[in-house]
């Protein structure tokens, strides 16, 4: 008897994204010889990208617990992973440094991560590839370098990875599953939501007396403190509540001001410190000691004072000191200006970079002057510097682009402050999130999206072209995200202005109408999906011809649209009709040729036709592997297609492999919570479950279905699908007290949201069935499998695979009501 439901398998359709046509990347994957030097370079000895050395005080018990918990059981070189969390400016990247440096001969290799976001996380793993091997700059991808770097580290163990200011744990799920060599030391102001695997630090302010010989020591550095001294800086630090970032910069302003007493610096702190329940209001502190030290550095140097307004608007690690050289200022005073900064702990220096810490960068922004346009003191600054560097390069292709991979994290950063009044920043924008989309990151694009909608609305109007087209292209990084109530409504408005504003036929009405109805159709809404479909495919077969590759394009759509409803008998003869047509007018490698075989091999393995479709899928991958690269989302989804083929044709030994790459490259390229990378957690629990391994499928299974909850809705089809397969599950490992519960449930939700008779809903019918009749419970199950055979042979044929297997269980049921009456 099987059961099992793949129905969820990460089919991709040729959606189209800006007016006109679809655009798909051409990255350069990692071909053998490559991955072989990643087993064979060396690191030098010692090799390291850390920045000095900080002063840490009062915090040897914290560094002495970190290294027992990264050491533990004996002090082997196993792996583990810690996390120090606690709030802005509590000196976690301090500890982080300090640990890094006290430690870095017992490692191979330590390297720094600015883990912000997953760009910036690929960007510093790339930048170690690059180390490693300088040639890969001009052969690889900032993504394709970030593999190597991974090979790389999977290949020599003993490292350490420092993942500095993590906004998400789970951004570290590809990294901390699939490098197990050495150490993962984590700084993160979330303190819930770790896994159990991972230690967790809390850190705190302080302790006084450590806090006033911190003040001390940057303050008083010729000479012994005085007992006066001591017992000021002990006031001083009580004001500013022990955080360790107020200490370094207050005590770095009295450094460079040594005729100021600390006395008189706490008087000049004239504005009483606010006070929270829970402690110290960060930011105010920060607030208060930035207004002393923009005061001295406003009369010392005046263009420290510009670079800190201007930086304040970028993303805070590894801003290019040549963003700041602009015309007219001088290299020297610059430098100048750079060392003042760095001196007074607002910055921190290397030869080519600076950085600023995110809390001191709030703080200059809320606190920023306005200039007469309107506009706060450094971001037009920001502005022009990017403008006129990203300018300067070759616009970007689908190629690797060096130069646009170090500025679009500081692009990004700036067009999430919503002051979007300067056109050929947004233009900047555009090009920007084009490069990202080409690259295959189209869900990372949204702000810059967004900040190019929001001009385009504000300067030439809300029904404007280029306003309809900037929002399409948002409404489909959306989609990309797994965002679809938001791609819906955005993708409803901009048809609506459309057809409003041009005729019912016009080429981007199309356009819209075909990207509405595939988010219908992703967001399993088929009632609306198959319609529209199938009326836009008319109107461009009717205005553009049968042959035209948006014409294919809405073909294989509706093809699609049918499959999903279950209808095959007229996907298939579609399906083969678009793949042959794109084949002869777009080539046999053509990206919408690759998307139309791999969606054919989709409708024969759903007609149980292994034979046709395992031979497309493998033709498929290889040819996504040779056009597109390795880890590109598409070579990704046919990568997960080919293993769930042969994990139905019951091939576990190739299946299993594969869907394991598959969730790895899928959480490392797309996110854990990407609806991509949940069909492939699904589908690699499946394959489990089939081998008998019910203790792996189980927990990824209830994962799975969490995640869907959580990001597509409780009754989103492929939610649907993941509670049906956790309850063949816990039915599978004899827990029927939580399989049959869920699986009527599911049945219910199936009827109402796809229809008594949708191939998902006949599926999780005959698993009720099943469930039944392994609890003994046949007055339920024959009934059940009754009905399920019935609605199967009306909607699906009598010899289908389905239909024949729910047909085998129920005459196993009728033979076992009949040996229980004998």
């Amino acid at each position: 008897m099987t059961d099992s439901s793949y129905n969820a398998s990460g089919n991709r359709s040729i959606a189209a994204h800006t007016i006109g046509h679809a655009h798909t990347g051409d990255v350069i994957g990692l071909p053998a010889e490559i991955l072989t030097a990643a087993r064979d370079v060396p690191a030098p000895p010692g090799l390291a990208n850390l920045p000095p050395v900080p002063l840490c005080l009062g915090r040897d018990d914290d560094l002495t617990r970190l290294r027992t918990t990264l050491t533990e059981q004996n002090g082997t070189a196993i792996t583990q992973a810690s996390t120090v969390h606690g709030l802005g400016g509590i000196g976690k990247t301090t500890l982080a440094l300090a640990y890094a440096h006290r430690q870095r001969h017992a490692y191979s290799l330590v390297w720094w991560l600015n883990a912000d976001s997953p760009t910036r996380l690929e960007q510093s793993l790339a930048a170690l590839a690059t180390r490693l091997a300088p040639t890969l700059t001009r052969i690889l991808s900032q993504d394709s370098q970030a593999d190597w770097a991974m090979a790389w580290l999977q290949w020599h163990p003993g490292w350490l990875l420092v993942f500095d200011n993590v906004e998400s744990p789970t951004d570290l799920n590809p990294y901390l599953g699939a490098l197990d060599g050495g150490h993962h030391l984590v700084t993160s102001r979330r303190a819930t939501g770790w896994p159990r695997t991972i230690h967790t630090l809390a850190l705190g302010t302080l302790d006084p007396d450590e806090a006033a010989n911190l003040i001390c020591t940057h303050a008083i550095a010729d000479r012994t403190p005085t007992p006066r001294d001591r017992q000021a800086a002990h006031a001083l630090a009580a004001d500013l509540g022990h955080l360790p970032l107020a200490l370094e910069q207050a005590g770095a302003y009295l450094g460079q001001n040594p005729t100021i007493g600390i006395d008189a610096y706490r008087r000049r702190l004239t504005v009483k410190l606010d006070k929270t329940a829970d402690g110290l209001d960060a930011e105010r502190t920060i607030a208060r000691i930035w207004d002393q030290t923009l005061r001295a550095l406003t009369a010392r140097n005046p263009l420290a004072v510009d670079i800190l307004h201007t930086i304040a608007w970028l993303a805070p690690d590894n801003i290019p000191v040549s963003l700041l050289a602009g015309p007219g200022v001088d290299a020297d005073d610059l430098a100048e200006a750079l060392g003042l900064l760095a001196a007074y702990s607002m910055a921190t220096l290397t030869p080519d970079t600076i950085s600023v810490h995110r809390l001191l960068q709030t703080v200059l922004r809320t606190t920023a002057p306005t200039n007469p346009d309107g506009s706060p003191a450094g971001r037009r600054e920001a502005e022009h510097a990017l403008t006129r560097e990203l300018t300067a390069l070759p616009a970007p292709t689908s190629g690797p682009a060096p130069g646009w991979d170090t500025l679009i994290p500081h692009l990004i950063a700036l067009a999430t402050t919503h002051d979007h009044q300067n056109e050929s920043t947004t233009t900047l924008y555009a090009r920007a999130a084009e490069y990202l989309y080409l690259q295959g990151h189209n869900a990372r694009t949204i702000p810059l999206r967004e900040a190019a909608l929001a001009q385009s609305e504000e300067h030439v109007g809300s029904t404007h072209p280029d306003t309809l087209a900037n929002r399409n292209n948002l409404a489909s990084a959306y989609r990309d995200a797994g965002n679809l109530d938001r791609a819906i409504s955005l993708y409803e408005l901009t048809l609506t202005q459309r057809e409003q504003t041009l005729g019912d036929t016009h080429h981007s009405i199309l356009t819209s109408r075909n990207n509405l109805a595939y988010a219908y159709q992703t967001a399993g809404d088929l009632e609306r999906a198959i319609p529209l479909h199938e009326t836009t495919l008319s109107q461009y077969e009717q205005t553009l011809g049968d042959t035209h590759p948006d014409t294919l394009t809405s073909r294989n759509n509706l093809a699609l649209a049918y499959r999903a409803a279950g209808d095959l008998e007229r996907a298939i003869p579609l399906l083969e009709l678009t793949l042959t047509q794109c084949e002869e007018h777009l080539g046999d490698t053509h990206p919408d040729t690759l998307s139309s075989r791999n969606n054919l091999a989709l409708a024969h393995r759903a007609a149980g036709n292994l034979e046709r479709a395992i031979p497309l899928y493998e033709t498929t991958l290889i040819q996504y592997e040779q056009t597109l690269g390795d880890t590109h989302p598409d070579t990704l989804t046919s990568r997960n297609n080919l293993a769930v083929a042969y994990q139905i044709a019951g091939d576990l030994e190739h299946a299993i492999p594969l869907l394991e790459l598959t969730l790895t490259q899928c959480q490392e390229h797309l996110g854990d919570t990407h609806p991509d990378t949940l069909n492939s957690r699904n589908n690699l629990a499946l394959a489990h479950r089939a081998a008998g391994n019910l203790d792996h499928a189980i927990p990824l299974l209830e994962l799975t279905l969490t995640q869907r909850e959580q990001i597509l809705g409780d009754t989103h089809p492929d939610t649907l699908t993941s509670r049906n397969n956790l309850a063949v599950a816990y039915r599978d490992a004899g827990n029927l007290e939580h399989a049959i519960p869920l699986l009527e449930l599911t049945v219910t939700q199936s009827e109402q949201t796809l229809g008594d008779t949708h191939p998902d809903t006949l599926d999780s019918r005959n698993n009720l069935a099943l469930a039944h009749q392994a609890a003994g419970d046949l007055d339920h199950a024959i009934p059940l499998y009754e009905t399920t055979l019935s609605q199967s042979e009306q909607a699906l044929g009598k010899t289908h695979p389905h239909t024949e297997t729910v047909r085998a269980n129920l005459a196993d049921a009728r033979d076992a009501a009949r040996q229980r009456q004998q």
